[in-house]
């Protein structure tokens, strides 16, 4: 392929002159009792990439997006995930029912409710639930989760980056699984 030609269609500033072309999976079915994260409608493609990063670092195998959440697939979250898709088990546009089918304690995010992150007896394996940039979780899958937590925040910001709060997250499951803290957590 001509140069000119890759670069009028390359979303990178330097490309590397190189693409190919696939098929993306089919849906596949939720996955029962797997460590997984719940995206409830987060839109910015860089915060779903780098959430599906952390998930596969920190021993979350499974994604649940669910409608409204950034395509799974979408150019700029492929860039940010870094190649995580490829570890994942990606379920794209589900509806806040599917995550009936996990057999998990969810447990919900958020800034300002639920019991402070480093003090939570973190459950695993476990789901966690990450919601919308600007509102948080919806109240379907918020009703769904057995615990809420937040994350302490000396600094006085009112919040903080979803991206970078599903990092702390995923990792102090992570943390606490290793070390043999985790437990059955939260019925």
């Amino acid at each position: 392929m001509p140069d000119a030609l890759f670069s009028s269609i390359s979303g990178l500033e330097s490309p590397g002159r190189m693409g190919f072309v696939l098929d993306l999976p089919a849906a596949p079915p939720v996955q029962p009792n797997a460590p997984s994260v719940i995206l409830d409608r987060v839109q910015d493609a860089g915060n779903v990439g780098t959430i599906l990063r952390c998930a596969a670092a920190f021993g979350f195998r499974q994604v649940l997006a669910l409608k409204g959440t950034a395509g799974l697939w979408s150019p700029k979250v492929v860039r940010a995930g870094m190649g995580a898709h490829f570890g994942l088990h990606l379920l794209e546009s589900v509806d806040a029912t599917t995550l009936d089918e996990l057999g998990l304690p969810v447990i919900a995010t958020s800034s300002h409710a639920g019991e402070w992150l480093h003090q939570a007896r973190l459950p695993w394996p476990c789901a966690w639930a990450f919601g919308h940039e600007g509102r948080g979780l919806g109240d379907e899958v918020a009703s769904r989760a057995s615990a809420a937590v937040r994350i302490v925040q000396p600094g006085g910001e009112e919040s903080l980056n979803v991206a970078a709060a599903a990092a702390i997250c995923l990792h102090a499951s992570a943390a606490a699984q290793a070390a043999g803290a985790s437990g059955p957590g939260p019925a």
